[in-house]
C-alpha cells in the first residue's frame, strides 16, 4: 500500500486544538501545589506502566480535562490510522516514497510485514543470524586477523545514527559487555577523532566496522580510508583489509572495491532510517560487545513497547501520552526545550542520542503536504546524567525565566551496588522532581529565619513540570523499551504537527556545499572561490594561513 500526500485541516483549526487553547487560558495560572492539594490520588491516576517501564506524569500541569482534550486531538489528527499505516508497511515517508519499518527490525520471526509483496521479517532474521554467527566468532577468538592474532580492539566508523545509536547502546549496556575486547568509536571527520581512536592499537588485533548505507558518506569514508591506510602500513599488505574490515552497507560494489569480502557485508534496507537503525546491522558493534543473546533481549524490549504503542488506548498509551505532553508544552506554554535527565551513569550518551531522534525527525517548518506551519514544531532536547547536571544547569531550570519540562529516568536497583550510593542517587532524582514541582515560597523562606533582603534569592517558584520514568534495573530489554518509548513519542508528535518525521532534507544542503568547498581548500589552489563574500574571505584566509604553516 502507498500513502498519498493529501491536504489536511490545519492543526490550529481542529476543534480539539481550539478547545485546548481555551483550556490553556483557564489552567495556565494553576500551580501544581493546587492540583495535588485538590486531588490526593493524583499520582495514582496520572501514571502508566508498560514494557517494564513505569511513568509518573502527575507532576505535569494537566488535569483530566487536559488529557481528554489531548487524546481528542490525537483522534482528530488520525493518529490511530497513522500508527497502523506504519506497522503494515505503507510508504508513510512520503517525500522519499518509503515505508518506515524499524518496527520490523524487532518483530518476532513468525511475524508478517509486507513491502512490495515481500515479507521482510525473514530477511531481517537472516541478517540477524549472520550477525550472531560473526559475533560469536569474534567473541570466542575463532576469527583471526591477517597475521593469525585474535581481535582485541573493535572500532566502529560511522556518523549520525550509525554512530550515535551504537555508542549510546554500548555505553548503556557496558555492564554486559565482554571485557577482553576494547570497543571504540569514530565519527567526526576531524582527524583527531581517528588518531585518538587508534592510539595504542595493534593493527594485527584491530577490526574496523564501517557503517554507511551507501558506502559514500563523506565523513565515514574519509575515516574509513584513513583506517585502511593505517592498517596496510602496519601490516604491510593490501590483503590484510579483508580480515580486518567488515561493512554495514547496502552498496556491494563500493564495499568490494574498498577490499572488504562481500561475505562480511551486513545489509539493511531503505525503509530503515539512520536514527532508527540501532536495532539493525548498524548495531553490529553492540552485538559484538554484549553478545547475541543480550542483543535479542534488546530487540524484545523494543518489540514490547511497539506492541503497547500499537494496541493500547491513547489515554493509557505511554508513548502517546509523552508525545501529547510535548505538544502541550511546545505549543501552548511555549516551552522551547526538554531536559532528559537519566540518573544512571550508563545512560550518559542517551540525551545525545535523543537529540538526533527528536530534532532530525520533527525539526521541520512545513507540513507533509508542503504547507508552512504556523506553530512550533520540535523542541530542543538536551541533558546530562544526574547528579552531574545538578551542579551545572539545574539552577536555570529551578529559578530561571524559561519553562523547561524535564524527563527524569531512574532505576530501583543498581547494576553496581555499593553502600548507600544508589540510595543517594535516587534520593536526588526524587528530590529534584519534588523541588521543581512545589518549590519554596517566600513565606517558607522567612520561616527559616532568612533575612528579608535574601528572601527573593532563596525563593523557588516551583510549578516546573516533569515526568519520572522508573524501571527495576537497566537491562538490554529495558533499554530497548526505553528507546522505543521515545521513538514512538516522536512519531506521535510528528503526526499531531502534520510532519514527515522520517526525512531529513535539512541535512543535505550543508553536505553539498562542503563537497564544493573541499577542493577549494587544497594546497596550491589559488582560484578565486565563488561563494558569498563572507565564505570567500574565510576560504582565502584559511588557504593563506595553511600555506604559511607549511
Amino acid at each position: 500500500m502507498t500513502a498519498t500526500i493529501t491536504e489536511q485541516t490545519s492543526l490550529t483549526q481542529l476543534p480539539a486544538w481550539k478547545k485546548l487553547s481555551a483550556h490553556y487560558e483557564s489552567i495556565k495560572q494553576t500551580h501544581l501545589r493546587q492540583l495535588f492539594a485538590a486531588d490526593p490520588d493524583r499520582a495514582g491516576r496520572f501514571s502508566l506502566e508498560a514494557a517494564g517501564l513505569f511513568l509518573d506524569y502527575s507532576k505535569q500541569i494537566v488535569t483530566d480535562e487536559t488529557i481528554a482534550l489531548l487524546v481528542a486531538l490525537a483522534g482528530e489528527s488520525g493518529l490511530r490510522d497513522r500508527i497502523e499505516a506504519m506497522f503494515v508497511g505503507e510508504r508513510i515517508n512520503l517525500t522519499e516514497g518509503r515505508p518506515v519499518l524499524h518496527v520490523a527490525l524487532r518483530a518476532p520471526a513468525d511475524a508478517e510485514i509486507m513491502v512490495d509483496g515481500v515479507n521482510v521479517v525473514p530477511l531481517v532474521h537472516e541478517v540477524l543470524q549472520r550477525m550472531s554467527i560473526f559475533a560469536e566468532q569474534i567473541r570466542s577468538g575463532s576469527w583471526l586477523g591477517f597475521t593469525g592474532s585474535r581481535i582485541r580492539t573493535v572500532i566502529n566508523i560511522g556518523i549520525g545514527g550509525s554512530d550515535l545509536g551504537p555508542v549510546m547502546a554500548f555505553e548503556a549496556l557496558r555492564h554486559y559487555a565482554l571485557r577482553d575486547i576494547d570497543f571504540r568509536f569514530v565519527s567526526n571527520v576531524d582527524g583527531t577523532d581517528f588518531a585518538e581512536a587508534v592510539q595504542g592499537c595493534d593493527p594485527a588485533e584491530t577490526l574496523f566496522i564501517v557503517s554507511s548505507k551507501t558506502f559514500t558518506t563523506l565523513e565515514t569514508m574519509t575515516n574509513a580510508r584513513s583506517a585502511r591506510a593505517w592498517l596496510v602500513a602496519g601490516l604491510g599488505s593490501e590483503a590484510a583489509v579483508a580480515r580486518h574490515f567488515v561493512a554495514v552497507s547496502t552498496n556491494a560494489a563500493e564495499v568490494t572495491q574498498f577490499g572488504i569480502d562481500i561475505a562480511n557485508m551486513f545489509g539493511f534496507w531503505d525503509w530503515v532510517g539512520g536514527r532508527y537503525s540501532l536495532d539493525s546491522a548498524i548495531g553490529l558493534s553492540t552485538m559484538l560487545a554484549i553478545g547475541p543473546d543480550n542483543f535479542r533481549a534488546l530487540l524484545a524490549g523494543f518489540h514490547a513497547m511497539d506492541q503497547h504503542f500499537r494496541t493500547a488506548p491513547f489515554e493509557k498509551n505511554m508513548p502517546v501520552i509523552m508525545g501529547l505532553l510535548s505538544v502541550w508544552y511546545a505549543n501552548f506554554f511555549d516551552a522551547q526545550t526538554v531536559a532528559v535527565l537519566p540518573y544512571d551513569q550508563y545512560l550518559k550518551r542517551f540525551p545525545a542520542y535523543l537529540q538526533q531522534l527528536t530534532m532530525e525527525s520533527n525539526g521541520k517548518q512545513v507540513t507533509v503536504a508542503g504547507t508552512p506551519v504556523d506553530y512550533q514544531t520540535s523542541q530542543i532536547y538536551w541533558g546530562e546524567p544526574g547528579t552531574n547536571g545538578q551542579h551545572s544547569f539545574y539552577q536555570l531550570i529551578h529559578q530561571g525565566t524559561r519553562l523547561i519540562p524535564c524527563d527524569f529516568i531512574g532505576f530501583c536497583r543498581s547494576l553496581n551496588p555499593s553502600g548507600v550510593h544508589h540510595d543517594v542517587l535516587t534520593a536526588n532524582l526524587f528530590a529534584q522532581g519534588e523541588a521543581l514541582a512545589f518549590g519554596k515560597t517566600a513565606a517558607e523562606v522567612r520561616q527559616e529565619g532568612t533575612a528579608e533582603w535574601l528572601v527573593p534569592h532563596r525563593t523557588f517558584p516551583g510549578n516546573r513540570p516533569s515526568s519520572t520514568i522508573l524501571a527495576d534495573q537497566l537491562t538490554p530489554e529495558i533499554l530497548g523499551a526505553l528507546v522505543a518509548l521515545y521513538e514512538q513519542s516522536v512519531f506521535t508528535q510528528g503526526v499531531i504537527w502534520q510532519l514527515d518525521s522520517f526525512d531529513q532534507w535539512g541535512v543535505e544542503l550543508g553536505k553539498v556545499l562542503a563537497q564544493r568547498i573541499v577542493p577549494e581548500l587544497a594546497a596550491g589552489n589559488s582560484a578565486e572561490p565563488k561563494h558569498d563574500g563572507s565564505t570567500n574571505a574565510l576560504i582565502r584566509r584559511y588557504r593563506d594561513r595553511k600555506r604559511e604553516g607549511v
